[in-house]
Parts: C-alpha cells; structure tokens; sequence
C-alpha cells in the first residue's frame, strides 16, 4: 500500500558522484533502501510526535547550540522536536521538548535535517526548521512564530534564495532555502504527489514524470529546496516569502567567510559542522549581538523556564 506513493518503482541511476556518498542527506540519487522504509519510518516519526500542534525542529551539530535552539522555540509557544547527525550524540532535551530518533530505521553514519521534510504529510499538520547554525532575536522568533501559525493548510513558507545579484533573474538558480521555513500538512503532500519537495536532486524524484519534464528539471540546480520553489512556480504552489536579510546576523555560516573560515574538513558530505560552529563563532558573543544572553546556560545567561513570550 505504501508503494502507491510512488509514481515509479525506483529512484533514476546514480549520475552525481558528489552526492553518491550520502544518502543520509536527503537525496534521491544516493539513496539505497526499499522506498517502504521512508513511509514506515514517517509513521514511527508521527507516533513520537503525536498530540503537538506546533512541532519546530532543532537538529544538534553542537549540544550548546541546540539547547539554546529549543529554549527559543519554546519561549515562542512552539514545541521544540529535536533531532541530530549520528556523528553527534543525543543533546540534553529542556522540559516540554520531544525527541525523535530519526535514522532509528536507516542507521546512516551521517544524517541531514533535511531527511525528514519530504515527508511532513505523513507526521505533522505543520512543522517548522531551520539551520543549526541559525540563532534570530527574540522579535524575530515572534515574527516567525506568527507567520507559520497564519499558514493555511496547503501554504509554505520559507526563505527564498536566489543565488545572489548575478541569478536575480534566472528562475533555475532560485530555491526556497531551509535556512528558517515551516511547511504545512497540505503543502507538503501536493509537493510529494509532484515530485518537487525538500530532497536533492529533484529530477531524480521518484515521482517527477520522465521527458520532456525531466529534462526540464535537470537544467536547475541539484540542491535542496530547489524541488519545493518549482513546485510554486510550475504547479501553482502556495509560497510566501521570508526574508533573508533580517537573519543573516545570526546566521553563523561559513557563507561568504572564505578567507576567515576556519576548516577541520572539506566542505561536503563529511564537514563536520559540530567542530567548526564552535571553532569559528563564539556562542556567548552572538548571544549578546542579538540580546539571548539570558538563555544561555548559568553563569553567562539566567535562563530557566518560565512564563512564554507568546508569538501573539
């Protein structure tokens, strides 16, 4: 029954090496186990989340940094679902967060957040995300928070990402980006059934129809979020936009840092964030740019549970 999902049985043939090496990232090309798995592994993910209305997923590279991720989530009235990169062990949960084992059935030696999001149609009625490296201030939270309540079932959110100045008009270099987004139960399905959700690349989705459709899909980019921006621009899909600038200050990437950066991997499916998070940015420091402190764990923040700052 599960199988009825697909529009085809299998995935196309591997053809982009660079992917090949991670099926724990969330790619269709390098992924390597019976298409059923997924489905019963997204009800094993329902089950754990059964009963949270407003699931935010804080996925831990690094235990300080997740931490404060939940306590941000919580204080904005959403429930905080951790997960994390096998590489990493499980993070300290606050009180009223949830955790989820999501490579429980897969056993993957490295695992993105992105694996679960292609399939929120199976778990949640929303569900929001954002990079692990990601921290916004508190009005930002709010504002977030409030933008992915108004969601209608059937609408998205997220970050549009156009690949800077030189692709402003390039419609195949544009995505929504999984830097902060939150995608309905609705929004969710309609990307599955057209073969244009959160997983790399989406040509190679098992239900992307084959030529000249296909081919079409292979003259975008092979990255995330491409699949979901299509889904907007060719399927009527229901987007809104979140934008960018407002989180860059808290974006604590390697992005646009090429000669500071400091590196103990290659960029690729074996970086090892978890080391260069903390190796390149200080959490205390950007906690005080953008007014955290007091969520920090004692003595440098004050922060314990308590009343929340309601997204309303």
């Amino acid at each position: 029954m599960l199988s009825g999902l697909f529009k085809k049985a299998e995935p196309k043939e591997k053809q982009i090496e660079i992917y090949e090496s991670n099926p724990g990232a969330g790619d269709w090309l390098a992924y390597d186990k019976p298409h059923d798995l997924l489905f019963k592994a997204a009800e094993d993910w329902a089950k754990e989340m059964k009963g949270i209305e407003k699931p935010w997923l804080c996925w831990n590279v690094s235990e300080r940094w997740c931490v404060l991720q939940q306590r941000l989530v919580e204080a904005v009235g959403w429930t905080p679902v951790v997960g994390r990169d096998p590489r990493y062990s499980k993070p300290r949960v606050i009180p009223g967060a949830v955790y989820v084992e999501f490579n429980d059935r897969f056993k993957y030696p490295i695992m993105y957040s992105h694996f679960p999001l292609e399939f929120i149609f199976m778990f949640a009625d929303r569900f929001a995300f954002w990079h692990s490296d990601l921290l916004c201030r508190m009005s930002k939270m709010q504002e977030l928070a409030r933008l992915y309540e108004s969601l209608e079932d059937g609408e998205m959110a997220g970050v549009k990402d156009t690949g800077g100045r030189r692709y402003m008009f390039s419609q195949k270099h544009h995505r929504y980006w999984e830097l902060a987004a939150c995608v309905t139960r609705g929004a969710s399905k309609s990307q599955w059934d057209h073969g244009c959700g959160w997983w790399r690349p989406f040509f190679a989705h098992p239900n992307c129809p084959r030529d000249p459709e296909e081919r079409r899909r292979r003259q975008g980019l092979p990255d995330h979020g491409f699949g979901a921006y299509y889904w907007k621009k060719h399927y009527g899909g229901r987007g809104r936009e979140i934008p960018l600038p407002p989180l860059v200050e808290g974006h604590c990437t390697s992005i646009n840092r090429e000669k500071d950066y400091k590196r103990v991997s290659q960029e690729g499916p074996m970086r090892n964030m978890g080391i260069e998070i903390d190796l390149n940015y200080s959490i205390e420091e950007v906690c005080k740019r953008l007014d955290l402190t007091e969520f920090l764990d004692p003595p440098a923040g004050r922060w314990s549970p308590g009343p929340l700052l309601r997204s309303r």
